[in-house]
């Protein structure tokens, strides 16, 4: 891809990080007064999961783990446009999962009525794994493409 394309692509995907940052602080970040009898940390994995699914109405169990599991999908597709050294698969996981744990302490220490909860950064995670696989991939490579060293001159550079 030439540069000044490469370029615009990659203020285009920033642009668009900036936005799902605002986003994501609104949806994590504000205060939730009326939530705070009902909050729990969770520090064991699974145990938000089941109390969602076992709730009767299936619209909030498909809220929860849809929306928590959608916040991650911009990692998956962004990082590897803004970041090319965070292209590969674990690299994106791992950037994500420490993003959105650092979200969930920070909710869990200072946001009134949120907790920490292991199940949204496993969810968020996912989400990650999601976009990585249908999008980010194939975009990270589009944006930086690697450059192709002439045939022979890879033999030539592996024994200097």
């Amino acid at each position: 891809m030439p540069l000044p394309l490469r370029l615009l692509a990659m203020l285009c995907a920033f642009g668009v990080m900036v936005a799902f940052a605002v986003v994501l602080a609104r949806l994590t970040l504000e205060p939730s007064p009326a939530s705070v009898s009902l909050t729990h940390t969770n520090l064991h994995p699974g145990r938000s999961l089941k109390a969602y699914l076992d709730q009767p109405a299936l619209r909030d169990a498909v809220k929860q783990i849809g929306g928590n599991i959608l916040l991650g999908v911009p990692f998956g597709v962004l990082v590897p446009v803004l970041a090319p050294r965070a292209r590969g698969l674990l690299r994106v996981l791992t950037l994500t999962a420490v993003v959105m744990l650092l979200v969930e302490f920070a909710q869990g220490a200072l946001i009134t009525g949120r907790a920490f909860d292991i199940d949204d950064v496993i969810l968020n995670t996912t989400g990650a794994l999601i976009g990585y696989v249908l999008l980010g991939r194939r975009m990270g490579r589009a944006v930086h493409a690697r450059e192709r060293l002439p045939q022979g001159a890879a033999k030539r550079t592996k024994g200097a």
